[in-house]
């Protein structure tokens, strides 16, 4: 009796290092479901989801010292192409 109680007692620290990953990427997948721009759950309301994207906020994580400049022929382009 008393070894399987200490068998169940091994089993904490994993069952809460597991409950905790488990809760960390559930939270995780919520943050980037309803913050980021880049996931888009319904693709019908907009064919083009990428053109509403603003290039000035960043879309990773982490971003160090980033710099968004417009590509002139870029612009140019989506000018011609509208």
């Amino acid at each position: 009796l008393n070894s399987s109680a200490h068998r169940v007692f091994q089993l904490i620290p994993l069952v809460g290092v597991v409950s905790f990953a488990a809760v960390g990427a559930v939270a995780f997948s919520a943050y980037s479901l309803f913050s980021k721009s880049d996931v888009i759950i319904n693709k019908t309301g907009n064919p083009e989801p990428w053109e509403t994207i603003d290039p000035t906020r960043p879309q990773k994580l982490l971003t160090i010292h980033q710099k968004w400049k417009p590509i002139e022929e870029l612009e140019n382009v989506r000018k011609l192409t509208k």
